[in-house]
């Protein structure tokens, strides 16, 4: 433990682990005050003799969300900050990684005028991240199940289409089938991982009933999912994930969080723009693009403003750029939605903040 002022306390940077919880606290002047290891019961302890309304910053991490609820009952400020936005601060740079350099680090970070902080997650929100997190981990498992089938299979010289669903039909009759070459044991083994496959979608479609539920109850997430590219499963991923999207000055800053905005290398004034940066949350990204990419191939069938300008845009710069381009509208519309309350509309014509300030003056 080191100990070098007796000054007040008004900043601590936390570096949280499974058992131990390493902390680096300054006072007002950024003078350090403690920098001490502490049990998870003792951290919880000392933090309650802290001044009410004391900043207490830890990276955004596995149960980050957790601790921080639980000092904010404590009437401290518990900030999140993400863990990209810390690694500057470290004094001993990439080599001196350790727990009382990265405390150090966020409790620095913290004390910036212009750091971004990471919203608290209710519990509520965080119950319907794990139903997200669930079905996207069993979906890995029935992809991997499905590999598994037919790398057994072709060991055998058996070959079934390139189709999940061709694959179902075929199996059995294939396991069934006594004029290959299966030993016993690989059929027996063969109709355990069909089993296994079959537990997993139902776990999936348990997962989807539950965020249909979480649609059908939460009037946000029902107004989300009428967007054109934007079902249930991105509506409820939005309102789950993000929360407040009061947090965003506006829709190009949601957009950029989500990383749907090109990478720049700009210099001397002359304007270099690259590949979207992926910043942000990957599986909501991922879950709006890929409902563009529906929008993009069926837009030729629709007759509404939206529709119309993806088939122009399509034929201009291909059907990939033009899923990207609509997914970083859809953020934006979806902006505008939940901070307005306002529904959906496929033929709205944005205008710009003065141009409608202009409107207005000509109208009084």
């Amino acid at each position: 433990m080191t100990e070098v002022t007796r000054a007040a306390i008004a900043r601590v940077g936390v570096d949280l682990a499974k058992r131990v919880y390493q902390v680096h606290a300054v006072d007002r002047y950024g003078r350090v005050v403690l920098v001490k290891a502490f049990s998870v019961e003792r951290f919880y302890a000392w933090c309650s003799t802290l001044p009410a309304g004391c900043m207490v910053a830890m990276e955004a991490c596995g149960g980050a969300h957790h601790v921080a609820r639980r000092l904010q009952t404590m009437g401290l400020d518990a900030r999140l900050i993400a863990g990209h936005f810390v690694t500057p601060y470290r004094m001993a740079g990439k080599s001196g990684k350790n727990d009382a350099n990265d405390a150090a680090a966020i409790c620095e970070a913290a004390g910036r005028p212009q750091m971004r902080f990471v919203p608290i997650k209710t519990a509520e929100q965080q119950g319907q991240v794990t139903i997200h997190r669930l079905r996207e981990g069993y979906k890995q498992e029935r992809t991997a199940c499905i590999n598994r089938i037919r790398g057994l299979l072709r060991e055998f010289g058996l070959s079934v289409a390139q189709s999940p669903k061709e694959l179902r039909l075929a199996l059995p009759m294939l396991i069934e089938d006594a004029s290959n070459e299966l030993p016993g044991v690989v059929r027996m083994a063969l109709q355990q991982a069909h089993l296994h496959w079959i537990d997993i979608d139902v776990q999936i479609a348990w997962c989807d009933e539950r965020i249909t539920v979480h649609v059908r109850s939460d009037k946000r997430a029902g107004m989300a999912a009428e967007m054109l590219g934007v079902g249930k499963l991105a509506a409820s991923a939005a309102v789950a994930i993000v929360g407040n999207f009061a947090q965003f000055r506006n829709g190009r800053q949601f957009g950029a969080w989500l990383g749907l905005v090109p990478s720049q290398n700009s210099t001397g004034g002359k304007a270099s723009l690259g590949r979207i940066t992926k910043r942000g949350d990957d599986y909501l990204r991922t879950l709006l693009i890929q409902g563009a990419k529906s929008a993009v191939r069926t837009a030729h069938k629709r007759q509404d403003r939206l529709s119309q300008w993806l088939v122009q845009l399509n034929e201009r710069v291909g059907w990939q750029k033009a899923a990207v381009a609509l997914a970083n509208k859809n953020a934006r519309i979806m902006w505008a939605i939940f901070t307005r309350g306002v529904a959906f509309d496929p033929n709205h014509v944005s205008i710009a903040p003065h141009e409608r300030a202009a409107l207005d003056a000509a109208a009084s």
